[in-house]
């Protein structure tokens, strides 16, 4: 394993000079928070306000990041009153205001599923315009073709992921791409101490990209139950959920799967954190297939046909014109 990669105090000195001129002069020290497997976190106070800076991680561009589509999701969350607010981001950090907060246990994020559904629906139908697209298909080609490039091998169960994923993707309604977070684990979903309400953190994987990922997404990275789902997708759609809807959403959480493991992969290949990024990829190709072993399969498939096209969507596939 190689050895961590820990954000230096020189580095993390130089970013906060560079802060002091718009956020003021730096009271006491930084302190590291946890949480966080790609880039590192501190707590600091500039100018009397407590915020949080976030030191990227090496190479993330590799992961499919694009900082500026994360620096622009940031501010347009913040905007709908669902994020943090932005207070400034250069190339290699992203700086948000401090929120005092607790963080969300799985059961009560499955019990907050309404709350949470409304809050990306007002992302998905915002204006925002990010400048990169976010499609699962699309990124285990690119996580392939980096492993291969560090000269890792693209083990059986990432091709047999590969190939589920782009039937998911030839099963599913026209749709049109919506800007979507992408990365729900527990850990991006935090409780306000003052008034509780619900912010969505770390937008690092935003882009352009189906609305259902999110929340199939959400719904596997927080074990969400059948019961759990449906007050989901009731929320996000303001109705009782069809067949194609809860075939859409249980799709959805295999493809998050296979991004999850795929990543896990490609982070074994590159990144310089102690952490067991092939048990981590393992654990989603195990739950992958056990998703994807049920003979329900087809039933997903096919009924995730019958979905009502996006609004939109009878102009554009994803990547390809009608």
């Amino acid at each position: 394993m190689t050895q961590r990669y820990v954000a230096g105090v020189g580095e993390l000195e130089e970013i906060l000079r560079r802060l002091e001129p718009s956020l003021g002069p730096l009271t006491g020290a930084p302190i590291a928070l946890s949480g966080g497997i790609t880039n590192h976190n501190f707590r600091v106070t500039l100018g009397g306000g407590d915020y949080v800076v976030r030191v990227h991680g090496r190479d993330t561009g590799l992961l499919g990041i694009d900082r500026r589509a994360e620096r622009l999701a940031s501010d347009d969350a913040a905007a709908l009153g669902i994020a943090p607010a932005l207070a400034g981001a250069f190339e290699d950090c992203l700086v948000t205001r401090f929120v005092p907060c607790d963080p969300l246990a799985p059961g009560e994020i499955a019990e907050r599923a309404g709350e949470i559904a409304r809050a990306l629906r007002r992302f998905h139908d915002s204006a925002a315009a990010l400048p990169t697209s976010f499609w699962v298909p699309d990124l285990l080609e690119l996580y392939a073709v980096t492993v291969r490039e560090r000269g890792g091998t693209v083990p059986d169960a990432y091709r047999q992921a590969g190939a589920l994923a782009a039937r998911i993707a030839a099963a599913l309604s026209p749709w049109r791409p919506r800007p979507c977070h992408n990365d729900l684990l527990p850990g991006n979903l935090i409780r306000a101490c003052s008034g509780g309400a619900l912010l969505i953190v770390d937008w690092e994987y935003a882009g352009m990209g189906h609305p259902y990922f999110d929340l199939g997404n959400l719904s596997v990275n927080n074990d969400f139950d059948g019961d759990g789902d449906a007050r989901l997708l009731s929320a996000y759609h303001g109705e009782p959920p069809s067949d194609a809807r809860r075939a859409t959403l249980a799709l959805m959480r295999i493809l998050s799967d296979a991004r999850e493991a795929a990543w896990g992969v490609v982070q074994a290949e590159i990144s310089e954190l102690d952490f067991d990024f092939d048990g981590y990829a393992g654990a989603h190709f195990a739950r992958l297939r056990t998703a994807a072993d049920q003979p329900v399969l087809e039933e997903w498939l096919a009924a995730a046909g019958a979905e009502a096209p996006d609004t939109g969507a009878h102009e554009e596939r994803h990547g390809q014109a009608t």
